[in-house]
């Protein structure tokens, strides 16, 4: 199994490129199963993720390809500006996912809508818990029900069925959810009437998700919003669609910057998609400059079933973020759902104050068990202490190298922003967990001066 062997105190300087968004292209993909059309995706990053949302949909009878490129060899190199995906539904085959590649990956549940709303049955293993929470699906399958499908659960799989077009719903979520809001979505675009979704989750992936359906001729309003209304329609068609950039990359280069004393330009970016933490940085002594050219290419919301014009959205993938390092001060911060201050950021903005200035009391608000990093944090000199939902983080002068053990993705990249930082050699283990969620890490900070290497 790799490692990763980092020695840190080397600040970071350069220019880093931001991928294409993996939580959005993990709910893109399986959008082309709701027609025979081609869904053609660009600015794809080519992840452990992606991979395995690759099997599963070719084991239903997806016929995908990398344009000018093979799947075996294309996670061998980084290719700046992303990868193109085809993906062909036209002969779909098996209508079950299998708890094999499931139980990899949660996202793999975003084929039940777009399964059960075209071919009025699916069958869909559970996904069971994970390393930072359980995340059920019951809002999932809640919604699906309100929509006319009958809903068994027998050995580990749900099993839907539905009598003819699933019927549209007036459907409230109890509480904020990016998966049931992205699966009820792709099923309401094929369904008979209106279906609205109250307390909708409103992360930019949500409305990257929207954009591509509308392109593929579903009709959707309420865009950035936490309540969407969808009139379905009898098919959809294939289309091409522009993933938008990740933002959690964004946010974890700028962490790396600014713990190392660094001075780095990430391009490639959107600055709207970071306002909470854009904010709570700069409120910890991080000196930021967003270009002007990505302060006026603001991805703004549409307010009726209108793509957003390709002018816009080319020109929002040109921003820049610039950020250079400042004496770093304690702050206290608390995740919340978009536009609050993300949970994927949470671990990597411990890391930082465990090197700040005074005190910094982070509250995890969205999942019960994400603190997983925090011994490994301390293993390497930090002074963290958890009570439940919080952590309070009081700074050190200096983090020093240790072996650690990443336990799940986010928390994967904290240990490597720490490791930047500390004085001597971090060997982290366990880093399959990265290999999911962030492309090309130890070449874009290798690129920045920093002394990084993967070994065997």
């Amino acid at each position: 199994m790799d490692k990763i062997r980092i020695t840190g105190g080397i600040p970071l300087t350069g220019t880093i490129p931001i991928s294409g968004a993996k939580n959005a292209a993990l709910a893109l993909m399986p959008a082309c199963l709701l027609t025979g059309g081609t869904l053609t995706l660009t600015n794809l990053p080519y992840l452990a993720d992606i991979r395995t949302m690759n099997k599963l949909l070719a084991q239903h009878g997806v016929k995908l390809s990398l344009v000018g490129e093979d799947f075996e060899h294309a996670h061998t190199a980084y290719k700046p500006g992303g990868h193109t995906l085809k993906l062909t539904a036209g002969d779909i085959t098996n209508l079950t996912a299998p708890y094999d590649l499931v139980r990899t990956m949660r996202a793999s549940v975003l084929v039940l809508g777009p399964l059960l709303a075209r071919f009025q049955e699916a069958k869909v293993s559970l996904p069971g818990g994970c390393a930072i929470g359980t995340r059920p699906i019951d809002l999932h399958l809640k919604a699906l029900e309100a929509m006319g499908a009958e809903i068994t659960l027998d050995g580990g799989y749900v099993l839907a069925k539905v009598n003819g077009r699933l019927k549209g719903a007036d459907i409230q979520f109890d509480q904020v959810s990016v998966g049931a809001t992205e699966n009820i979505l792709m099923a309401a675009s094929l369904a008979d009437g209106v279906t609205t979704l109250g307390n909708a989750a409103r992360e930019p992936e949500i409305t990257d998700l929207a954009q591509c359906l509308i392109a593929m001729g579903a009709k959707i309003e309420g865009l950035g919003t936490d309540r969407l209304k969808v009139t379905g329609v009898k098919e959809l068609h294939g289309a091409t669609h522009r993933i938008i950039s990740d933002r959690i990359e964004t946010g974890t280069y700028m962490t790396a910057a600014a713990i190392t004393g660094g001075d780095v330009t990430l391009t490639g970016c959107d600055p709207a998609f970071l306002t909470a933490v854009i904010e709570k940085y700069e409120e910890a002594g991080v000196d930021i400059e967003i270009f002007e050219e990505a302060q006026t290419a603001r991805l703004r919301e549409p307010s009726a079933s209108e793509a957003l014009p390709i002018a816009e959205r080319r020109s929002a993938e040109q921003g820049q973020i610039k950020v250079k390092a400042g004496h770093l001060y304690g702050v206290d911060v608390m995740t919340q759902p978009h536009p609050g201050f993300p949970t994927d950021m949470q671990a990597q903005f411990m890391a930082l104050m465990s090197m700040a200035s005074g005190a910094s009391m982070i509250t995890e608000n969205i999942f019960e068990n994400r603190f997983m990093h925090v011994p490994e944090l301390v293993r390497m000199g930090a002074n963290i202490n958890v009570h439940g939902r919080s952590a309070m983080v009081r700074g050190v002068e200096r983090l020093r190298g240790a072996e650690v053990m990443a336990t799940d993705l986010r928390a994967s990249v904290s240990l490597v922003i720490a490791a930047l930082a500390a004085q001597g050699e971090t060997l982290i283990h366990r880093v399959y967990h990265l290999d999911r969620g962030y492309e090309a890490l130890e070449e874009k900070l290798a690129a920045c001066g920093a002394k990084v290497e993967r070994v065997e």
